[in-house]
């Protein structure tokens, strides 16, 4: 059976199996909250628009992950009247429940779609997408939500699904699409690696992107063509790392993000960050700092994410190759470490004090670049969230090892996950303004 990294790499997987209906101009859907980096893969595959469809499970009392139904928008209800039954549930206790998941959906509609209408569907293919499929009763009230805008089809597509349900939704939509139907299904859960729990921000910021891309495709002639990610690979030594290259015209300098936790080149968070430095007029570089191999062996040890030793070492190697590559050569290079992607990144700059000029840390463990600190010569900003204490400490402590310019800020209200609304942009704003201050100062000579 299949085992999954990640959501994105399901969404990858999805997109395969799904791309015969790229021809049909689709319109992809996603339910929030793990269904959306699930579907945003999808979307970026089949070159269609994202949306979300929120429906809500109705939690019985004091046992919300028992599900005695669900809702979604346009008064859908569904309710499972054998449940209510073992549960000797009451008119007014069911009425209570709906109301309180009335109020959830009410906001995250507000939160996910910021008053826009739902896409235009009529006549269309829809592919609702979701991390995977288990009771089914969230997917079938959203499937009765979409049908309201009349869709030509209505596909239904998750990398794995619970094998009875699978074959009760297919009542729904007109196909159910499943990368794995297992024997024994357990829970979604168990057939990821990694299955963290999917953030508000992460999903805002994925559907803004998606819609920019859709925005560039819809443009179609007349957009700069670098506008767009362009996949590169990366030789350091005998290993490959991938990453996706963005140039505007007249780019005014080259970030590099250098992440870490275990995060890859897809984290939303970081996606957001570069998003806003791009359309700044700087260009990213967002790559992989361990290999596919590499990756999996972290997901199991958490081992590798903590060496910060190999992660400033690919960090040098990737600063070597665009000092190389024709493209990028000529370009003044920050960094934007997140994590312990904030040590390699300190300690890379440390090595290479001629190509960098500027550092921004989010949410980073600065203390872990050890001796290096006092050795960086490029102007530093460490930018932390008010309630992420023990990292406020372990930056101060940093900033007070640092020899060069330097600043501390700190997020009021802000968790470590900088998941509150607002935080991203504002950690987007400080960074492109220090960037820009620092990256404008004309560099030494660079080899060509």
């Amino acid at each position: 059976m299949m085992l999954f990294k990640d959501r994105e790499e399901a969404g990858r997987r999805l997109s395969e199996r799904l791309a015969p209906l790229r021809k049909e101009n689709p319109v992809v859907f996603a339910l929030p909250r793990g269904g959306v980096p699930v579907a945003y893969e999808v979307a970026r595959a089949l070159g269609a628009p994202m949306d979300v469809m929120v429906a809500r499970k109705l939690g019985a009392p004091g046992r919300p992950e028992f599900g005695i139904g669900a809702i979604a928008p346009g008064g859908i209800r569904i309710l499972n009247p054998e449940a209510i039954r073992m549960l000797h549930l009451s008119e007014p206790e069911i009425e209570a429940i709906i109301a309180q998941e009335e109020r959830e959906l009410e906001r995250r509609l507000r939160r996910f779609r910021g008053g826009r209408f739902i896409s235009e569907i009529e006549g269309r293919t829809v592919i609702l997408v979701d991390d995977g499929l288990a009771t089914g009763v969230t997917a079938q009230a959203a499937i009765r939500a979409l049908r309201r805008a009349q869709p030509q089809r209505m596909i239904y597509a998750a990398p794995v699904c619970a094998s009875e349900t699978a074959q009760s939704l297919t009542s729904e939509a007109d196909e159910v699409v499943c990368l794995e139907i297992p024997g024994y299904f357990g829970a979604v859960s168990l057939w990821y690696r990694n299955f963290d729990q999917t953030s508000d921000s992460e999903v805002i910021a994925l559907l803004d992107r998606a819609r920019r891309e859709a925005a560039v495709r819809g443009a179609g002639r007349g957009i700069d063509p670098k506008g767009e990610a362009r996949r590169v690979a990366i030789a350091i030594g005998p290993i490959l790392l991938e990453g996706d290259l963005r140039i505007p015209a007249g780019a005014k300098g080259l970030i590099l993000f250098a992440h870490g936790s275990g995060s890859s080149r897809f984290n939303p968070r970081n996606l957001q960050v570069a998003d806003h430095l791009y359309r700044a007029g700087l260009a990213t570089l967002l790559f992989d700092l361990l290999t596919a191999r590499e990756e999996q062996l972290d997901q199991t040890t958490a081992a590798l994410r903590f060496n910060i030793g190999l992660l400033s070492e690919r960090l040098v190697g990737v600063t070597d190759w665009v000092s190389e590559n024709e493209e990028t050569r000529m370009l003044r290079v920050g960094y934007f470490g997140a994590s312990t992607g904030a040590a390699a990144a300190l300690i890379s700059a440390a090595r290479r004090p001629d190509r960098i000029g500027a550092i921004v840390s989010r949410g980073g463990r600065p203390d872990l670049a050890g001796p290096a600190l006092a050795q960086v010569r490029a102007p530093t900003l460490l930018i932390v969230g008010e309630e992420d204490r023990l990292v406020i400490d372990l930056n101060r402590d940093a900033l007070a090892r640092l020899k060069v310019e330097k600043e501390l800020r700190i997020l009021p209200g802000v968790s470590p996950l900088f998941e509150e609304p607002g935080a991203l942009e504002q950690v987007a704003q400080w960074a492109g303004r220090w960037f820009a201050r620092h990256l404008s100062v004309t560099g030494k000579a660079q080899a060509a």
